[in-house]
């Protein structure tokens, strides 16, 4: 028996890299973004986003797994596309029009075409041109979530506070890069980079989960490029002027009383896949005016605005129907049950089911 479990023991294993199983995950959600909208591939920039993450995964798993070298130039590449690539995928969801304009978007792919240029020219200052871009995007993505959630046009309203938080930890893991590239020159330093193999491969496998995570949830929570496109044109802001917003508290009401007319009337919370922009062609006002009108009249966020609204329909069904909590959420206008119950317990400050038991409706309760 002992002779036995030593032949097990001596069996080869198979041995998997922690970064391909990341590179598994990413597979998966790439494909749960598919089913969401198949045409994800070519409209969601996210979709981009999320595969280079797998190809990344792949790549760092080749180098720290099995010791493969020669896939050192393409990881550097991969590197350096990163940072661009998502600030590209983020400045997406601030503005009004759905994806991104090639024209307008290749300079940012310089310093990748910058890093290859040195990998077979002069080698030294790649790690340079990395911490640069990194620290570069990484800084813009910081400064694009500087702006809170209203500065989010494109996601849909249920979930914009999560396509805010993927923004902040995409900026954090960026920026973090920075820092894990300091480390490492600090090892060589100090203990001839005996530590360096550790460090790189740890933080590129947390800083994989962290990045493909948040361009993961992003991309689901935006509205696909044909549904937009059948919304009709957006209101554009003069060029030259960052925001347009509202000169006089007065124009401020104006905005805000149109606005609160168009829920009360046509019930627009009730879509599901409402967002910003969406909010401000119905108004005939770009989506910056609206959210800065929002914000001094009503004193809350463009999404709490709408929750709030949502929030109050589904109290409504909730007392004076039999409908599951379910239906009551989807007929408000919410898709996460997780984004339901927290906006209830923030507004009402109780439960779904505690709120109707202490204000069930006699007729509702017969």
């Amino acid at each position: 028996m002992v002779r036995d479990a030593c032949r097990d023991y001596d069996t080869p294993m198979i041995f998997l890299p922690l970064p391909f199983v990341c590179a598994l995950l990413f597979l998966i959600l790439l494909v749960q973004m598919l089913r969401q909208d198949e045409r994800a591939w070519h409209d969601n920039p996210f979709f981009l986003l999320l595969t280079l993450y797998v190809l990344q995964s792949v790549v760092i798993g080749l180098h720290w797994g099995y010791g493969l070298k020669a896939v050192i130039p393409l990881q550097i590449v991969l590197a350096a596309l990163a940072p661009p690539l998502a600030w590209l995928s983020f400045r997406t969801l601030t503005v009004e029009e759905t994806g991104w304009r090639w024209d307008k978007a290749w300079p940012h792919f310089l310093p990748t075409l910058l890093a290859l240029v040195l990998i077979f020219t002069w080698r030294a200052p790649v790690d340079l041109v990395l911490i640069l871009t990194f620290l570069g995007y990484g800084s813009a993505l910081a400064w694009l979530a500087y702006g809170g959630p209203d500065r989010l046009v494109a996601p849909r309203l249920d979930g914009v506070l999560r396509s805010y938080r993927s923004l902040q930890l995409t900026a954090f893991a960026t920026l973090s890069s920075v820092v894990t590239d300091l480390a490492i020159s600090a090892d060589v330093a100090l203990f001839g980079g005996a530590h360096a193999a550790a460090i790189v491969a740890g933080s590129n496998v947390v800083a994989l989960l962290i990045l493909g995570s948040a361009a993961s949830v992003a991309g689901s929570s935006t509205v696909s490029k044909a549904e937009e496109e059948a919304q009709g044109p957006v209101v554009s802001e003069p060029v030259g002027m960052p925001a347009i917003v509202p000169e006089t508290v007065e124009e401020d009401r104006e905005v805000a009383a149109a606005l609160d007319a168009l829920m009360a009337g046509r019930k627009l919370y009730r879509d599901t896949d409402l967002n910003l922009g969406r909010l401000a062609r119905k108004l005939g006002q770009p989506a910056r005016r609206v959210s800065s009108a929002v914000n001094r009249i009503h004193g809350m966020s463009v999404s709490h605005y709408v929750n709030k609204h949502r929030i109050e329909e589904a109290c409504r069904l909730l007392a004076a129907t039999d409908e599951s909590v379910i239906n009551v959420m989807m007929e408000a206008g919410f898709l996460s049950k997780s984004n339901f119950n927290r906006e209830f317990l923030r507004v009402t400050r109780t439960t779904p089911i505690a709120w109707r038991r202490e204000n069930r409706l006699p007729l509702a309760a017969e």
